[in-house]
């Protein structure tokens, strides 16, 4: 039998025995990674909110909005919210993120001119609590569902799944506030905003970087999926995380009390999915929402290199093949940029980049997302892949291979 395990940290306080959840041959057999564009989108609105200081629905904990002795003054409740963040967000919160401080400085101002910062899927996320609303994050029906896919799935969850999450939710951060308290009178009147506010942070923080984020999540399955081909499942399961301790009988996960959750496998469902995730920095995050799977979603490997540029020797040899301009400007796609970015960073006409753009569409190596009134270009999987077949670590000498 094989157990799988939620434990007290380190230091912690265990609340009652350890919860097992026993695997059959079945639900190994079940056992699947899935890479899931709402996980994503959820991790990411999260690590931004708490970059930004604590933008993205914080609201003061219940002993902030007061007691029966009545309530917290105005200017102690904005120190409490603050401490709040502080407490929850840590170092990078005050000073960006190691890893993705160049994906922060580009998105925040997109995301706050939408207003996205102070929406209904900003209280739905809050920067000051781990948990958000299980419905928020559907079991991937496929080995990586398209984002409108599992919007579908939101937009059908039934109405008394909605009201028990967002009760969970109070339960976590404190009284809610109007646009919450609607959703909870009304899910399946109100679900729709909630999907397109959700589509709207994707198309302006995601989608023109999702080339990248897919190709360090696919690389991360494929070195897993033969991790467990080479070696077995036990050595998948140990070395997903730190907190995730396998000895031969149990997975541990190491969760503080607080986070703690009673499992048993007739309330968790069948099987297991595995999710990788490019901005979970640390730790490792669960779902069990029944009939669902259960999920386990732990930091990917390789997101130290997401955001690095691709040295300029890549453009200098593309350039024969696709021409100086058009090379150029795929190598100035390392961020995604506007036409007019494009014009001032190369010096090229504006009518020249638009020109050269439309062919690199056209040819499948880049793509247009609008932002607002704007227009960003970004590269595809296809432009990513032969920028790295055309720098020098890519490219093979005469009989190699």
């Amino acid at each position: 039998m094989i157990r799988f395990q939620l434990n007290p940290s380190p230091g912690g306080t265990a609340m009652g025995r350890p919860t097992v959840l026993p695997f059959s041959a079945d639900d190994l057999a079940h056992m699947r990674f899935a890479v899931s564009p709402m996980w994503q989108l959820m991790a990411a609105f999260r690590l931004l909110a708490r970059s930004s200081g604590g933008a993205g629905g914080v609201r003061p904990t219940p002993a902030a909005e007061g007691t029966t002795a009545g309530r917290v003054p105005a200017g102690r409740a904005t120190a409490v919210r603050a401490a709040a963040v502080r407490a929850t967000a840590g170092p990078a919160a005050a000073a960006g993120h190691p890893v993705h401080g160049p994906w922060l400085a580009q998105v925040r101002p997109r995301v706050a001119a939408a207003g996205l910062d102070r929406g209904l899927l900003a209280e739905l996320v809050p920067a000051a609590s781990r948990y958000a609303p299980d419905f928020l994050t559907p079991a991937p029906s496929a080995p990586a569902p398209a984002l409108d896919r599992e919007l579908a799935a939101i937009t059908a969850t039934p109405a008394e799944r909605v009201r028990r999450d967002l009760e969970h939710l109070a339960h976590h951060h404190g009284r809610p506030g109007p646009r919450l308290r609607a959703l909870h009178a009304d899910p399946p009147a109100r679900l729709a905003r909630v999907a397109e506010e959700a589509e709207a942070f994707w198309e302006l923080a995601l989608a023109p970087y999702w080339a990248r984020i897919r190709t360090v999540l696919d690389a991360d399955v494929l070195h897993r999926a033969r991790q467990a081909a080479e070696h077995g499942a036990a050595r998948l399961l140990t070395h997903l995380d730190p907190q995730a301790d396998w000895d031969g009988v149990a997975l541990r996960l190491a969760h503080p009390p607080s986070r703690q959750r009673a499992l048993s496998r007739e309330a968790a469902g069948p099987g297991l999915l595995l999710i990788p995730s490019a901005f979970t920095p640390s730790g490792l995050s669960t779902r069990v929402a029944p009939p669902d799977p259960p999920q386990l979603v732990y930091p990917a490997r390789g997101v130290g290199s997401l955001w690095e540029t691709r040295p300029r020797t890549a453009s200098a040899a593309l350039a024969a093949v696709l021409g100086h301009s058009r090379s150029t400007l795929l190598a100035e796609l390392d961020s995604p940029a506007s036409t007019t970015e494009l014009a001032g960073r190369t010096g090229l006409s504006p009518a020249r980049v638009s020109q050269c753009l439309t062919a690199l569409r056209d040819a499948g190596l880049a793509s247009a997302h609008r932002a607002g009134r704007t227009v960003l270009y970004a590269r595809t999987a296809a432009a990513e892949a032969l920028l790295a077949a055309a720098s020098p670590g890519g490219r093979q000498g005469p009989g190699a291979g």
